[in-house]
């Protein structure tokens, strides 16, 4: 069992100092909006990823007039307890332990506690661009594969050095082709290796999206998803050779795996310009309980289940079928957030588990 039983929140977002235990593997959090439901949520999700779910900045988990946070968390893993604690400090320094031995490199962390956030925003996942898409994956893959995020963050590293020169070449009208070479030689390296984990991944876990979208939905609705990469028709060496000169008179690296995306089509046309709001919330589900069941099968336990105020995205109906799934044969322990008591009281009952309210 995997499990976050108890977390202490210091200056975090609006809490000064709170303590919360957690006896039962399902917890509903109920309370009015503004009244931290989310925020709890993210403090799991900071413990778990070393970072926010929502907040791109540290500073701005920061409780308002204050500086600095920290949140402690004591988690269940295998029978063994952890100590989590994430501080960031008055100066803006971040530090990350387990059981106080503290990372010097956050990467490291990524992976050891699993978790699945389900949150109003992360529809962007199948209506924006193919960033949204890239970053959900490199974060799935990178759970479950350590090498691969250490790939990626170099080959992010050098891709901006890579933009840097072609900034720099165009505004001087000449470059050095050694260090293009340079560059280009281990971009390439990098982009192969990233490529191949992406193909490999997506093999499988797309079938698998796809067959939690038609639990879901009850129908396939003619759908169709599909790794969509430069790379697919093309080799990385060529690609780079032919787009150079655009490149340089762009100032960026317009070809290579940062340009990826999940194809989502329904009957032969892109699925976000004709899907029902129904159907892209199906599908948002299917990605996230598919990435659960994904992480679930690596690790050998179920990960943490974070669903922020989903009674507003579904029909009663799919509502129960998917508290039924997460609550009753997921294995896992859930988290939940509403603003109505009564509601998640009456979808806990109806499942016949035992559960934990939290009012906030």
């Amino acid at each position: 069992m995997f499990a976050c039983r108890q977390i202490s929140l210091t200056q975090f977002r609006n809490y000064s100092f709170k303590q919360f235990n957690f006896k039962q593997n399902i917890t509903g959090i109920y309370g009015k909006n503004g009244s931290g439901k989310t925020n709890l949520l993210d403090a799991v999700y900071y413990l778990c990823f070393t970072k926010s779910s929502f907040n791109s900045s540290d500073n701005q988990s920061v409780r308002e007039g204050f500086a600095g946070f920290r949140i402690e968390g004591n988690f269940e893993k295998n029978e063994e307890e952890k100590k989590v604690v994430c501080v960031l400090r008055e100066n803006n320094r971040k530090e990350f332990s387990v059981d106080d031995i503290v990372y010097q490199r956050f990467s490291g962390h990524i992976g050891k506690f699993p978790c699945i956030m389900i949150a109003p925003d992360d529809v962007s996942l199948i209506t924006d661009g193919s960033e949204e898409r890239r970053k959900f994956v490199d974060t799935l893959i990178s759970q479950l594969q350590h090498d691969y995020l250490e790939q990626l963050i170099a080959y992010n590293k050098i891709l901006q050095q890579r933009n840097s020169f072609l900034k720099f070449a165009s505004e001087r009208n000449s470059y050095d082709e050694s260090l293009l070479e340079i560059l280009n030689s281990q971009l390439l390296e990098k982009g192969n290796f990233i490529y191949e984990r992406r193909m490999n991944f997506l093999k499988t876990f797309l079938p698998q999206a796809l067959q939690q979208y038609i639990s879901i939905a009850g129908s396939d609705d003619n759908l169709v998803l599909e790794y969509d990469s430069q790379l697919n028709n093309q080799s990385f060496e060529e690609l780079l050779q032919q787009n150079f000169q655009r490149d340089l008179y762009l100032q960026r690296t317009g070809c290579g795996i940062h340009k990826d995306d999940v194809l989502i089509e329904m009957r032969e046309s892109n699925f976000k310009n004709i899907a029902s709001q129904g159907q892209r919330k199906s599908l948002l589900f299917a990605f996230k309980l598919a990435a659960f069941e994904t992480l679930k099968e690596n690790k050998g336990f179920s990960p943490i289940l974070l669903l922020d105020d989903v009674f507003e995205k579904l029909d009663e109906k799919r509502m129960q079928n998917l508290l039924e799934y997460v609550c009753v044969q997921s294995g896992a322990q859930v988290f939940i957030t509403d603003t109505h008591k009564e509601r998640l009281q009456n979808a806990f009952m109806k499942i016949g588990k035992d559960y934990d309210l939290i009012e906030l």
